[in-house]
C-alpha cells in the first residue's frame, strides 16, 4: 500500500509545543498595528541621519570612533532589544539555533568590525519584516478564527413563561430557546414552531437558506433569516455540533502534513550546519594563509563574509510558510463546507486515484418516491388511493413516500376501518368493506395471494397491492439521485482519477441502473459492510492505489476507517462521521469531493514551491555571500523578502476560487 492508514492519521506526529517549531519560536509577543511600527522608526531616522553626518563630515561625529558608535548603538537598541531578549530566553530554554541567535551574533560582529551602519540596517531591516510578516500570518489567522467561531455569545431562553438572556452554557437540555431574525442560533436543538429559513452559510457554506420544517434539527451557528423562531435543545453548548467543528479544525494542526515534518527535521540540522559553514568560511582562509603567505588573509573581511552567511541562513520563510500554507488549505476548505482533519489529511488527498462512494445518502438523497405504476385491475388512482389508505398511519420510509405522492396527486386517501401492520413486510388494512394487501412480495404470498413470477424480477423497490385475495397491481419505488451527483463524477474523471466504485447494500439490478444513469462502470451490489470493507481494504493495498472512500458517516465506519482517506458525507450532526472520518463534508454535496481534491492539490503546489524557492534563494544568496558577492544588506532583504513572498504565496490559497 503506498500509504498506510497509520501513518496518515498520526495525530501528533510533529507537533510543535509552546509556540515553537523547527527551533524557532515565531509566537513570540510583538506590538499589533502601527504601535509595531514606532521602534523601527525611531531607528530608521537616526540610521539615516547618523549616514548623513558621515557623509555630510560633520565634525563631532568624525572626528571622534565613539561618538558614532555610541549613536548607531542607540539607534541599534529600539529594533535590537527585543530580539536580544528573544534570544536570551531561546538559549535559557537550550532553544541555541534560532533566528533571533542568528540575527544577535551577526549584528555583534558587524559592530566589532565598525560596519556600524550595516549593523543597525540589518536588524532595523529585519525587524520590520518580521512585523510584517506576522502581521500577514495573523490577518491569516484571524480570518479563519472569524470564519470558523460563529457561536452565539448569548442565548434568549423561555423560563416561566418569559423571554430571559443568558449564558448559551447555563442553558439545559430540553428548554426552549428563542431566535429573533438576523440572530445566530446559541445551541443545537428541534423545531418547535412550525418551519423556518435559516442561513447556514457559515456552517455548510451554501448560499441558498435552509428551510427547517417542525421537528427539524436547527444547528449551532445558523442564523434565522425569516421569523422569530422557538427551538427546544438537543445537545449542552460544549456538546453542539459546531463546538466539535471548531474542537476538530483547533486541533487540525497537531496533524502534520509529511512536508511540515521535513521542515521541522530539515531546521533542526540546517541551522547548526550553517553556523559551522560560517565558522568555516572565517577560519578555512586563516589556515590556508599559514600555509600559503602568498595568499593575502584579512581577517574583517572575511568574518563579514561570513555575518552574511549567517543573515540569509534563517530558515524564517520555511518555518513559518508551510505550516501557514497548510493552515491557509483547511481553512479555504470549511469555507467550502469541507472539514479537513489535519494537514496530513489535505497531502493524503492529492494522492487518491480511486474513489469508491456508498449509494444510499451519498450519491442518493436516502428519499425515495414513485417511479412506476402498473395497474392490472383497478384504475391507478384507484388502486393508489387504497393503497395510501393502508399505509397511512406506518412509519417505514417507503410507506410515507408512497402517501406523500397520493397526497401531491390530490387523490382522496379514504380512512381505514383497521389497520394491520406487518414489520418487514407491509399493512393489511379495511376500506370500505374491502380487504386491502399493501407490502412487499413476501407479504403476498404470505397471505396465500398469487401474482406474476416476473415482478421478481422488477429492479427497484416494490410495494405490490391486492384487494380481497386478489392481485391488482404494484408501484416502482426509487431512491432519488442527488442533483450534483453526476457533476461529482464527472468532475474526479477530469481530476484524474481513473477508477470509480459504487458500493451498496441494495439488489444489483438496482445499483447497476444506479450506477448507469450516474456513469459510474464498476459497481457492486447485495454487500454486508464487511463485504465493503473487503473491497476497500484490497484496492487500498494494492500497489499504486490509493483510495477514498465516501460514505454517511453511520453504518460506514469501519470501511472510513480503512480507506486511504475516509470521506463523510453530510456528517455535520454525527459523532461517527467526526469519529471515523479524516474529511467531513458538510453541505452533503458529492461535488465537494472534487472541490476538497482541488484544495488539497493547490495547498501541495504552493508549499512545494515555498521550500524549492525559499531553499534555492538561500543556497544562491550564501554562496555568493561566500565569496564576498553579497552585503548585509542583501543578505537581509533577500532573507525578509523571501519570508513575505513565500507568506504572501501562501496566502493565495484562502484567496483562490475553487
Amino acid at each position: 500500500m503506498e500509504q498506510t492508514k497509520e501513518s496518515v492519521k498520526d495525530k501528533h506526529a510533529g507537533h510543535c509545543d509552546g509556540g515553537k517549531c523547527c527551533g524557532h519560536q515565531h509566537e513570540h509577543h510583538h506590538s499589533n498595528g502601527a504601535k509595531a511600527f514606532i521602534a523601527p522608526a525611531i531607528s530608521f531616522v537616526m540610521l539615516v541621519a547618523g549616514m548623513l553626518m558621515g557623509h555630510l563630515g560633520f565634525a563631532p561625529f568624525v572626528s571622534n570612533r565613539w561618538v558614532e558608535f555610541a549613536w548607531y548603538f542607540v539607534a541599534f537598541l529600539p529594533v535590537g532589544v527585543p530580539v536580544v531578549k528573544e534570544a536570551v530566553e531561546g538559549i535559557a530554554a537550550h532553544d541555541y539555533f534560532n533566528e533571533f541567535t542568528l540575527m544577535v551574533i551577526a549584528c555583534i560582529g558587524a559592530f566589532c568590525i565598525w560596519e556600524l551602519p550595516e549593523a543597525v540596517g540589518v536588524m532595523l531591516f529585519y525587524s520590520i519584516g518580521e512585523t510584517l510578516q506576522h502581521g500577514a500570518v495573523d490577518r491569516a489567522t484571524r480570518n479563519i478564527s472569524r470564519l470558523l467561531d460563529v457561536r452565539g455569545e448569548k442565548a434568549t431562553v423561555i423560563r416561566e413563561g418569559k423571554p430571559v438572556d443568558v449564558k448559551p452554557q447555563s442553558v439545559r437540555v430540553g428548554e426552549i430557546i428563542e431566535v429573533h431574525p438576523g440572530e445566530r442560533v446559541p445551541l443545537d436543538g428541534v423545531m418547535e414552531n412550525g418551519d423556518g429559513l435559516f442561513d447556514t452559510s457559515a456552517l455548510t457554506g451554501e448560499s441558498v437558506p435552509r428551510e427547517i420544517g417542525q421537528d427539524g434539527e436547527v444547528l449551532a451557528g445558523m442564523i434565522s433569516s425569516n421569523k422569530t423562531v422557538r427551538i427546544r435543545v438537543s445537545r449542552e453548548y460544549d456538546k453542539s455540533a459546531l463546538a466539535r467543528i471548531l474542537e476538530l479544525v483547533s486541533n487540525a494542526s497537531s496533524r502534520k502534513a509529511h512536508a511540515e515534518l521535513f521542515i521541522r527535521k530539515f531546521a533542526r540540522v540546517y541551522t547548526p550546519v550553517v553556523i559551522i559553514l560560517a565558522v568555516l568560511v572565517v577560519a578555512v582562509p586563516a589556515l590556508v594563509s599559514v600555509f600559503n603567505s602568498g595568499f593575502d588573509y584579512n581577517f574583517s573581511d572575511w568574518l563579514y563574509r561570513a555575518l552574511v552567511f549567517l543573515v540569509i541562513s534563517c530558515p524564517c520563510a520555511l518555518v513559518v510558510s508551510v505550516p501557514l500554507g497548510y493552515f491557509a488549505g483547511i481553512g479555504a476548505a470549511s469555507r467550502m463546507g469541507i472539514l479537513f482533519k489535519g494537514g496530513n489529511y489535505l497531502d493524503a488527498i492529492t494522492k487518491v486515484n480511486t474513489v469508491a462512494f456508498d449509494k444510499t445518502g451519498t450519491l442518493t438523497t436516502g428519499k425515495f418516491s414513485v417511479d412506476t405504476i402498473v395497474s392490472d385491475a383497478l384504475e391507478n388512482s384507484e388502486m393508489l388511493s387504497l393503497m395510501a389508505s393502508a399505509e397511512a398511519d406506518s412509519s417505514h420510509p417507503l410507506a410515507k413516500a408512497l402517501v406523500e405522492y397520493v397526497f401531491d396527486k390530490n387523490i382522496d386517501i379514504p380512512k381505514a376501518s383497521s389497520v394491520l401492520e406487518k414489520a418487514g413486510y407491509g399493512t393489511v388494512a379495511e376500506i370500505g368493506g374491502k380487504t386491502v394487501v399493501a407490502g412487499n412480495l413476501k407479504l403476498l404470498r404470505s397471505e396465500g395471494i398469487p401474482y406474476p413470477k416476473d415482478i421478481e424480477g422488477v429492479p427497484g423497490t416494490v410495494i405490490a397491492c391486492a384487494v380481497d385475495g386478489k392481485y391488482c397491481g404494484y408501484v416502482i419505488l426509487s431512491d432519488t439521485i442527488k442533483p450534483d451527483a453526476v457533476t461529482a463524477v464527472k468532475n474526479l474523471g477530469g481530476l484524474g482519477i481513473d477508477r470509480i466504485i459504487m458500493l451498496s447494500g441494495d439488489k444489483k439490478g438496482i445499483v447497476k441502473e444506479y450506477a448507469d444513469k450516474l456513469g459510474i462502470t464498476e459497481a457492486h451490489g447485495e454487500l454486508l459492510p464487511q463485504d465493503k470493507a473487503d473491497i476497500v481494504e484490497k484496492e487500498a493495498s494494492a500497489p499504486g492505489r490509493s483510495i477514498a472512500f465516501v460514505g454517511d458517516g453511520m453504518n460506514d465506519a469501519p470501511v472510513l476507517a480503512l480507506s486511504n482517506v475516509g470521506v463523510a458525507m453530510g456528517g455535520l450532526g454525527s459523532d461517527a462521521a467526526i469519529e471515523s472520518a479524516d474529511v467531513v463534508i458538510q453541505t452533503d454535496q458529492p461535488s465537494r469531493l472534487a472541490t476538497a481534491i482541488r484544495i488539497g492539490k493547490t495547498t501541495h503546489a504552493i508549499v512545494t514551491e515555498n521550500i524549492v524557492g525559499a531553499i534555492g534563494v538561500k543556497v544562491v544568496v550564501l554562496l555568493l555571500g561566500a565569496i564576498g558577492y553579497a552585503s548585509l544588506w542583501a543578505a537581509v532583504f533577500a532573507d525578509v523578502g523571501v519570508a513575505l513572498l513565500a507568506v504572501l504565496n501562501s496566502m493565495r490559497i484562502l484567496w483562490k476560487k475553487y
